[in-house]
This record gives C-alpha cells, sequence and structure tokens, in this order.
C-alpha cells in the first residue's frame, strides 16, 4: 500500500507552499504534522481570497500566482453557481464537480469532507431544497469563517459548517443519505480510516460520490516526498487499485472510478518545476499516471 513519508529534511528543501512556507522545524512523518501542514496551507489560501482578488487553486498555492491550474479550472457552468457568492467559487480548490456526480435528490442529508469555503455545500443545499439538509466539515478556522460568511450571503439555512477531522467525522452512525468530497481524501494521511467513517455515518443505501486526484500507477518517491506536491493534491494521491481496496475493506460496493481527466506532460512539468525537482528525471515516471476521477461507491441496504 501507498504510504506518505516526508521527512523533516525534504520539508526543508521543499520550496514555498503557496502563501506561507514549509520550514526545517516542521515534523511530517506523523499524522498530527501532516495535517499541521495542510491546516497552514489551506488557512492562507482562505486568507488570500478575504483579503485579495486572487484565487486559491491548487496550482497557485503552489507557484505563487494565478496561473490557471490543471487541476481545479473548468469545473463549475456559471449558469450553476449563480446565486452563490463569488468567495465560495473562488476559495474552490477541488478537482471536480462532486455535486453534478452525486445527482443529488430533494430532502436528502449531504455531507462534504472538507468543504473549504463552503462553494459545494451550498450547492448541495439548493439541490436537495428545504426539507434537506447540506454539512460541510473543515479542519481549518480560517475555511470554516469563509464558508459561514457565504452561507449568510446565500441566504441559505439548511446548511450547517463543523469543525473537525474527515478521520473522525462529528456525526452519529447513519446520520446522511450521501457523501461527497473535492480533492479532499488525497491528503489524509490515514485513508482508510477515512473510508470506514464515510460508511459509518453513511444511511443504508447511502451513496459515496466524491472527486479526487487518482493515480493510474505508483509515482515517484521524490513526488511522494514533496511537501509542496502533497499539499498540492498529488503527492498523497492513492492509485486506483488502492481507492477500490480501501472502499471494499469499508464494506462499501458497487465500487466505480471514472477519469475525468488525465494529466499532460506540460501540466507533470509545471508541477514538478513548482516543487523544484528534477524534472527530466521524473517527468517519465510520472506521465500519464496522474488524473482528476469521480469516485462512487455504496452501502449496501443490509448493512
Amino acid at each position: 500500500m501507498t504510504t506518505t513519508s516526508i521527512t523533516p529534511e525534504k520539508a526543508a528543501a521543499a520550496p514555498c507552499c503557496g502563501p506561507t512556507c514549509c520550514g526545517p522545524s516542521e515534523k511530517l512523518e506523523t499524522p498530527e504534522s501532516l495535517r499541521s501542514v495542510v491546516r497552514e496551507k489551506y488557512g492562507a489560501a482562505a486568507t488570500r481570497v478575504t483579503t485579495s482578488t486572487g484565487a486559491a487553486t491548487c496550482c497557485n498555492t503552489l507557484t505563487g500566482d494565478d496561473s490557471v491550474d490543471p487541476i481545479t479550472a473548468g469545473l463549475y457552468a456559471s449558469e450553476q453557481i449563480d446565486g452563490i457568492p463569488e468567495d465560495a467559487f473562488r476559495a474552490s480548490l477541488g478537482c471536480g464537480n462532486p455535486t453534478m456526480l452525486a445527482s443529488l435528490a430533494p430532502g436528502e442529508r449531504v455531507l462534504d469532507l472538507g468543504s473549504g469555503g463552503g462553494i459545494d455545500v451550498l450547492l448541495s443545499a439548493k439541490r436537495v431544497g428545504p426539507t434537506g439538509k447540506a454539512y460541510g466539515l473543515d479542519m481549518t478556522d480560517e475555511m470554516l469563517a469563509l464558508a459561514r460568511s457565504n452561507q449568510a450571503k446565500s441566504g441559505l439555512t439548511n446548511v450547517e459548517f463543523l469543525r473537525g477531522q474527515i478521520e473522525n467525522i462529528p456525526l452519529p452512525n447513519e446520520a446522511v443519505d450521501v457523501i461527497i468530497s473535492n480533492c479532499v481524501i488525497n491528503l489524509s494521511a490515514d485513508k482508510p480510516q477515512v473510508m470506514r467513517e464515510a460508511f459509518r455515518v453513511l444511511a443504508p443505501g447511502g451513496r459515496f460520490a466524491v472527486s479526487d486526484v487518482v493515480l493510474r500507477d505508483d509515482i515517484p518517491e521524490e513526488v511522494r516526498e514533496s511537501v509542496a506536491l502533497f499539499t498540492g493534491c498529488v503527492g498523497g494521491a492513492l492509485t486506483d487499485t488502492e481507492y477500490r481496496a480501501y472502499l471494499t475493506d469499508a464494506g462499501f460496493t458497487s465500487v466505480d472510478i471514472e477519469p475525468t481527466r488525465v494529466y499532460s506532460d506540460e501540466d507533470g512539468r509545471k508541477m514538478l518545476t513548482s516543487a523544484g525537482l528534477d524534472v527530466e528525471s521524473l517527468l517519465p515516471r510520472l506521465s500519464g499516471r496522474v488524473m482528476s476521477a469521480f469516485v462512487r461507491a455504496e452501502k449496501p441496504q443490509t448493512a
């Protein structure tokens, strides 16, 4: 199974992780140290949205610019985000549109794992209507503050944002009908536990419908160990085989992984360059292996 091991020496050598930097004092070999780096990076991304006109994409948190990022570009149709506060859209760091993937129906209860600025929660709330409920879960105070501000601007009342970790969801058993997530599970230091928690809080017959970065094959260890590429959604990604295995082990059935975009060599070149890695030696071992994908699964009715 793929593991993420980022040593303090690698952290010291890494370039700035977007608005904040990962320094030599970071101890990144434990789940909590990894969470700390992710929390700092995404907190800075939320601050970037609220204090400037820049968007907080996975790409510019690596490169520090406003260039269009291959992971986050073009995910939402203009008519879909009508009525959603601009800051919710600008704070999106996703790699897909799980609200469309999930085929949400009126009256359903939805949970977004790693809800960020709240765009997918607010879109879900509109789709499930006043008889439904949309929860957002995030561990980053700055993102939660931004999400709650966006909720107030939207006028939606069937929304609740929760503080916590996706490995320990603060909801009771069988509390929701659908779980969505947008490019967040790859950031977890304990992905099997995320799948188990998702299974626990889903009602029988519930649906797991997430967008994530997924690998077609394993990638070089230098990419795995890069702090910048871990927080940039690539270094911690699961292979499709691992994703299927973790979901099945948690109890899910009907697991399906649908590629939505395979990143080009030019995309890979930009990612490696932004992380300060050797492009010429690593690009051939990264080529064609990184993709955005829809990941679907179901909790059996008899679970």
